[in-house]
């Protein structure tokens, strides 16, 4: 096998492997294409908050054209972004089983390559972010001080998850403002109860590399929580479901809209019930299946916009 043909150890056998282009492999690899939960997770919040907006304004629901838009966008830059901290992480990556095969360490992309394929994939967010208003423009650029910054947390703090929780959830505010041309109080809501979804379902996800964390001097959630993770999963999950609440409270949101968020509150309830911490394929499935309590309460907010708006 050619070395651009070459696997990463944590994701075989997907399209990626079989379908895609021998040189195109190792690029699609390094902005994790062939693994869609992260843009499905840094998309989720986007959608959560223009459906919200469309509540509070009354309307039908969320601009189909921004829906679109915060796909592509999300897809994007989260391509970016993982090619950002594979840049961060190489030496390190290459010191762990389940990384040291991936694109940069194992020598399948260069780092002068990696930088210029950055790049790419900023100009093509840029130009997705220019087709919204002038706000929500400089909103989707203060967002990268804080993405630029989480590759380094882990070295330096046991909560990197809050820095990832600070990036992942900037399309809450995104969406919002986007829809409105303004932050108000649902959208700020709605961003701290997404920081804490994503320091939830991270330190579960964190759990897989614990081990080999430990042994190379980085800090997580998981290694903070030790045996005490499923009490303090329970105390992120309940704090996002309140933050929500309140958000979907204040943008006046109707009667379908706890119906779908104790929906949510139930799906990770059932995560932390599930959960078997030292079993990292219990990890990764528990990760994963937050995309699944993410839809159901973004087709809570679509149904409660219609609902209030045919009301």
């Amino acid at each position: 096998m050619s070395r651009s043909a070459g696997r990463v150890a944590d994701a075989t056998g997907n399209w990626v492997d079989t379908s895609a282009p021998g040189w195109a492999r190792p690029y699609l690899r390094l902005t994790r294409l062939d693994r869609p939960i992260g843009w499905w997770l840094l998309l989720l919040p986007c959608w959560w908050s223009s459906a919200l907006a469309a509540t509070a304004s009354g309307d039908w629901g969320p601009s189909p054209w921004h829906i679109l838009l915060l796909l592509i966008g999300a897809i994007v830059m989260r391509g970016a972004g993982c090619t950002w901290n594979d840049l961060v992480d190489r030496d390190i990556d290459a010191r762990v089983e389940r990384t040291r095969s991936r694109p940069i360490p194992s020598g399948q992309v260069s780092v002068k390559a990696a930088a210029v394929f950055l790049v790419l994939q900023a100009l093509a967010g840029l130009l997705v972010l220019v087709q919204f208003n002038r706000f929500a423009i400089a909103v989707g650029i203060a967002s990268l001080g804080v993405v630029a910054i989480y590759p380094f947390m882990k070295r330096f703090t046991y909560w990197p998850q809050i820095f990832l929780g600070l990036a992942f959830s900037w399309g809450a505010l995104m969406g919002w403002a986007a829809a409105r041309g303004a932050l108000e109080w649902p959208a700020f809501l709605l961003y701290l109860g997404s920081i804490a979804w994503v320091i939830h379902y991270d330190t579960i996800y964190a759990h897989q590399d614990r081990e080999d964390d430990a042994l190379v001097g980085l800090k997580s959630t998981a290694l903070l929580f030790g045996a005490r993770t499923r009490p303090m999963l329970a105390i992120f999950s309940i704090a996002a479901v309140i933050l929500i609440g309140l958000a979907g409270l204040t943008a006046n949101a109707g009667m379908v809209f706890p119906l779908g968020l104790l929906a949510f509150a139930a799906h990770l309830a059932w995560q932390i019930a599930r959960i078997e911490i030292d079993d990292p394929e219990s990890c990764l499935r528990m990760f994963r299946s937050n995309r699944d309590a993410g839809l159901i309460l973004f087709v809570a907010l679509l149904l409660d916009a219609a609902a209030k708006r045919a009301l």
